[in-house]
């Protein structure tokens, strides 16, 4: 990329940019040298206030910067204030929401689909055991899947459509709208995971008028591991009843009473003790994914993923990774025979990426990587290949 870019002065917030050619921001964002500070700033608290840190007399302290922090990572996603509660991970929010539906009942059914992420995968399944009866729609082509079969699939025994937006093992941006549309129809709830899209696929959870979703901080808004949230669509908060829940979901947690009374607000999508640490370390990707914003992260994304895909086609690879710019996300999936044991060797070289099984090396560029560092990797792919 020319220096001309503007997004390039970003480079400089980030170090490892400086020693490693990074291109797998979608599984751990390159650290902001910032995150030092905040981590910094917690410990200080600690160490100066110790337990007088969780909530200091004005209102202050780890629990208000807990709020402050999902309301941020909230108006990444244009959620409303007081609408975001901060996790450790997906896994265990999936668990929460499941655990807020009665399978018992005749809406017992849960939709989605065979390319969604292992973690939720694995934890949807075991609700069997609770009633609910499970429908996968399966991929034609392992890249993608045709939303009108997911909306064929939804009926008015559907409780919940567990969907991602953006597919981990392929980058497939999928045309979530007709989904939420559908179940909303029939009555059921869509929970939206975009682990793999906030940061670099504008959107609004608003305007989608999702019910819920989830994410995390540590890929593209480059935050780090520990963030994960809860969006809850505002006219359900107050009827959001999770048997997964947690002595901080309390009404009055501090008053420790034996009898459980829910927190009015989105504190009651709370579990345990919030990940008070990771917090103050993923506040600055956030911050920085904010200052140049989406928008303009999604126009490069398309521009440097579409170099990708041109000289990876060129030079006779597979590409496992939508070749229309709308229907994919931030990756582009990079497969050969061989190519699970080029990773490690490309990582020693410099380039850091991953592999992925059916989907091949996942090269992951961010608004601040360049256009000779996708030269460069598909250049030593080259090089690499039998």
């Amino acid at each position: 990329m020319p220096q001309t870019d503007p997004l390039l002065q970003w480079r400089e917030e980030f170090p490892i940019l400086s020693r490693k050619t990074y291109l797998i921001n979608n599984s751990l964002g390159a650290m902001p040298r910032r995150v030092y500070e905040g981590v910094k700033h917690f410990a200080d608290m600690w160490n100066e206030d110790g337990v007088v840190a969780w909530h200091y007399p004005d209102g202050s302290g780890w629990l208000h910067d807990c709020e402050l922090t999902a309301d941020l990572i909230g108006s990444v996603m244009g959620a409303p204030k007081g609408s975001v509660m901060l996790h450790l991970n997906v896994a265990t929010l999936t668990a929460q929401v499941l655990s807020s539906i009665d399978f018992t009942k005749k809406r017992n059914g849960i939709v989605y689909d065979t390319m969604q992420f292992t973690s939720p995968h694995y934890v949807v399944q075991e609700w069997a055991r609770y009633g609910a009866k499970i429908t996968m729609v399966e991929s034609d082509d392992g890249i993608g899947v045709d939303v009108q079969k997911i909306c064929d699939a939804i009926t008015e025994k559907t409780a919940l459509v567990p969907i991602s937006h953006v597919y981990f093992r392929s980058s497939y941006l999928q045309d979530v709208q007709p989904i939420i549309e559908k179940a909303h129809k029939v009555g059921a709830k869509v929970l939206l995971d975009v682990y793999q899209s906030i940061g670099t696929v504008p959107f609004d959870v608003t305007k989608m008028g999702v019910d819920y979703v989830v994410g995390g901080s540590v890929k593209w808004v480059c935050g780090g591991p520990n963030v994960c949230y809860l969006y809850i669509r505002p006219d359900l908060i107050k009827d959001y009843d999770p048997a997964l829940t947690g002595w901080i979901s309390h009404a009055r947690p501090f008053k420790f009473e034996m009898e459980f009374t829910p927190h009015e607000g989105v504190w009651r999508a709370s579990t345990g003790t919030p990940p008070v640490v990771a917090l103050y370390s993923c506040r600055p990707g956030y911050e920085i994914i904010r200052q140049v914003g989406v928008e303009k992260i999604r126009e490069k994304s398309q521009r440097l993923t579409s170099r990708l895909i041109e000289q990876a086609l060129a030079a006779g690879f597979k590409v496992n990774t939508p070749l229309d710019p709308k229907r994919r996300g931030g990756t582009v999936c990079i497969d050969w025979p061989g190519a699970d044991k080029a990773e490690q060797e490309l990582i020693r070289r410099g380039f850091v990426i991953d592999y992925r099984p059916k989907g091949g090396i996942r090269v992951s560029p961010h608004f601040y990587n360049t256009e000779q560092e996708c030269d460069a990797i598909i250049a030593e792919m080259k090089k690499l290949r039998p």
